[in-house]
C-alpha cells in the first residue's frame, strides 16, 4: 500500500506541471479568445437585435401607412360612390322631367287633334244635314215625279 501511495504521489507530482499548463491555457484562452469572442457575439447579437427591432418598427410604419392608405382609398371610394348615386339621382330626376314634358305635349297634342277632329265631325254634320235636307227634297221631287206620271 505504500508503494501505491508513493506512486500515487509520483503521478500527482508528475501531473502537476500538466495540470498547471492546462490551468495557464485555460486563462490564457478566456482571456484571449473566449473574452473577445463573448464580446462580439455580443455586439453581434445587440446589432441584429437592433436591426429586427429598426424592422419592426418599420413593419409597424408601413402597416400604418398602409392602414391609413387603404383608409383614404376606402373614404374616396365613398365619394365616388355618392358622387355616382347623386348624378344618377340627376340624371333620374332630367329623365322623369323629360318623360313628363313629353306626356304633357302628346296629351296636348291628342286633345288639339280630338278638338279637330271634333270641329271637322261638327263640320261634317253640319254640312251631311244641309246635304241631307237637299237630298231629301230631291227624293221627294223625284218621288213625287214619278207618282204624277
Amino acid at each position: 500500500m505504500d508503494d501505491t501511495l508513493k506512486a500515487v504521489g509520483q503521478l500527482l507530482i508528475q501531473a502537476l506541471p500538466t495540470f498547471f499548463i492546462v490551468l495557464f491555457i485555460y486563462f490564457y484562452l478566456t482571456k484571449v479568445f473566449f473574452v473577445p469572442l463573448n464580446e462580439i457575439l455580443a455586439r453581434r447579437r445587440e446589432a441584429t437585435e437592433g436591426a429586427r427591432a429598426l424592422a419592426a418598427q418599420a413593419l409597424d410604419r408601413a402597416s400604418a401607412s398602409t392602414a391609413a392608405y387603404e383608409e383614404q382609398l376606402r373614404a374616396a371610394r365613398n365619394d365616388i360612390y355618392k358622387e355616382q348615386e347623386e348624378q344618377r339621382r340627376v340624371w333620374r330626376q332630367e329623365a322623369e322631367a323629360q318623360v313628363s314634358q313629353a306626356r304633357q305635349s302628346a296629351e296636348t297634342s291628342v286633345r288639339e287633334a280630338k278638338a279637330e277632329l271634333a270641329s271637322e265631325a261638327g263640320s261634317a254634320r253640319a254640312a251631311l244635314e244641309v246635304q241631307t235636307q237637299t237630298l231629301a227634297d230631291r227624293i221627294t221631287a223625284v218621288l213625287l215625279q214619278g207618282r204624277a206620271l
